[in-house]
């Protein structure tokens, strides 16, 4: 990747180290308004940085590891993550790429989505970009199926990543998030059991892991991936919340109930303020109880990042 310059908002005196880091690609959200009518609403979408938002609205301190392209769309992602408090100083701007974009639609089935984020500027990150000393400093380093999938060359680097951070005592969280339009379900498989190996935290959705899997019983999904290294398992479940695995325990967190109108980036909505609370010391099911109603809430408005709840809301709720 070439990337001509960076992002530099910890020089600000105000930034401190972020304690969580997000890797991935972060795009340009398009998301249809009213069914069978051709308005969409601009918004912002990408796993990894809902996950960052997610985690910086509940108070965690954040930064996003990835590259934008040096163009309109580029500059309103980073303007959102400096809005939102969330540290850009390891974003590249590549002069050479664009930023990516998708659309959401939604008819009869629920929502659908479509990318345009072949060659992104994400897409050419690479081992050499990755910000190292930040990593080594952070509490958790955060990932996803999407961080792997996007090129090999983003694939390397998030493998990279999770290596430093191991090696450095920090601890690794990472979303499935199956994406079988990126890449075959075999180099998935094999590709993300290899990053699950190294997890301390994963976050599996229901069905990103059992078609990962081919198991379909919630213990023997939580048995499978208990065995391959992750001390600690999220199982989410929608609107029936989540079930948390421990060495010691595990049980259903019943979700909250809401009138949802779109569930897009539910699941990262649930993955920040889950690892946002466990790193401010919540035990994992105290966490989940506090994740799922954050999710729940980031369902009832339309886009991925819009509808995220601030931490005076739920914990409002949880106090009620």
């Amino acid at each position: 990747m070439t990337a001509n310059a960076t992002v530099n908002a910890a020089a600000r005196p105000e930034a401190r180290t972020p304690e969580i880091l997000a890797l991935g690609e972060a795009m340009i959200e398009f998301n249809q308004s009213a069914k069978n009518e051709p308005n969409y609403l601009q918004g912002f979408g990408g796993d990894t940085s809902n996950f960052c938002i997610a985690a910086a609205r509940q108070g965690a301190r954040t930064g996003f590891v990835s590259a934008v392209g040096a163009d309109h769309f580029g500059r309103l992602l980073v303007d959102l993550w400096e809005r939102e408090q969330v540290d850009t100083s390891f974003v590249h701007v590549d002069q050479q790429a664009p930023t990516g974009v998708y659309f959401v639609s939604h008819g009869p089935s629920g929502h659908a989505f479509d990318y345009l984020r072949a060659g992104s500027a994400a897409s050419r990150y690479a081992p050499a970009d990755l910000p190292r000393d930040a990593i080594a400093a952070a509490k958790v380093v955060h990932l996803s199926g999407i961080s792997l999938a996007i090129s090999v060359s983003a694939c390397d680097a998030a493998l990279e990543a999770i290596a430093h951070a191991r090696a450095n005592g920090v601890r690794v969280s990472f979303d499935t998030n199956l994406r079988l339009k990126l890449w075959p379900l075999a180099r998935a498989r094999a590709v993300m059991l290899e990053a699950i190996r190294q997890t301390d935290i994963c976050l599996p959705s229901w069905d990103d892991v059992t078609e990962l899997t081919g198991l379909t019983g919630r213990d023997e999904i939580v048995d499978f991936l208990r065995s391959q290294g992750p001390g600690v398992v999220a199982l989410k479940l929608g609107k029936d919340g989540s079930y948390i695995a421990t060495p010691n325990e595990r049980r259903v967190v019943p979700g909250h109930v809401v009138n949802a109108v779109d569930a897009t980036g539910a699941g990262d909505c649930f993955g920040g303020a889950f690892i946002a609370r466990i790193v401010a010391g919540d035990d994992p099911f105290t966490a989940a109880r506090y994740a799922n109603v954050a999710a729940a809430l980031s369902t009832q408005g339309y886009g991925a990042v819009a509808p995220i709840p601030l931490r005076e809301t739920v914990e409002r709720l949880l106090a009620g």
